[in-house]
């Protein structure tokens, strides 16, 4: 998008060591069980995708997590940030995958109306995996949908949307706020 301004490289990398700390805490024995320890851990995802943005990991596929315990291990100074055209691409693709991962819940519930030139929601996720697709942020769709844990997405259990689900968020969270979202990290409104 045009206007984007991304953060800093300084600001990535105070963020990336403010996150080693808060994950590396809620890593510790003493925190085993406690749920905001669990959603702390989580934001791992969005360490590695820091670490991703300063080019010191890879970035995996949506449906495989960052190993918590060695991204919380980077040292992010010696980092340099991507390209722009890079980070707004994995911008697109965390959002896509945010999208997809909340209209499962939406559709779920009966609480979304489709656009005019959709009739069916199986339609609506079709055309957006190949549009995802076509533009290069998503795999190749799986019978009209997105592929994730070697499936069609509508078909995850329940703990694989879930883990889907905290890996897009986290994700997207972490690309928004680097490419300007939020005045603060705490702050970001995601849209999807």
């Amino acid at each position: 998008m045009p206007g984007r301004k991304l953060r800093s490289q300084r600001r990535v990398v105070e963020q990336c060591s403010a996150l080693r700390r808060q994950v590396a805490d809620a890593l510790q024995p003493a925190a085993a069980g406690d749920a905001a320890a669990v959603n702390t851990v989580w934001q791992g995802e969005a360490l590695g995708t820091l670490l991703w943005a300063l080019g010191l990991r890879e970035l995996p596929p949506y449906d495989t997590p960052f190993a918590t315990e060695e991204v919380v291990a980077v040292d992010p100074s010696g980092g340099r940030l991507r390209a722009m055209r890079d980070i707004e691409l994995e911008l697109d693709a965390a959002r896509l995958w945010h999208w997809r991962a909340r209209t499962t819940l939406i559709h779920g519930v009966g609480g979304a109306d489709l656009p005019e030139r959709f009739s069916t929601f199986d339609q609506l996720v079709g055309a957006t995996a190949m549009r995802g697709y076509e533009e290069g942020v998503l795999p190749s769709p799986l019978r009209g949908d997105f592929r994730a844990f070697g499936k069609v997405y509508k078909q995850l259990s329940e703990t694989q949307h879930a883990e889907a689900h905290s890996i897009a968020y986290e994700r997207h969270h972490a690309l928004a706020w680097l490419c300007g979202a939020g005045k603060s990290w705490d702050d970001v409104t995601l849209d999807t």
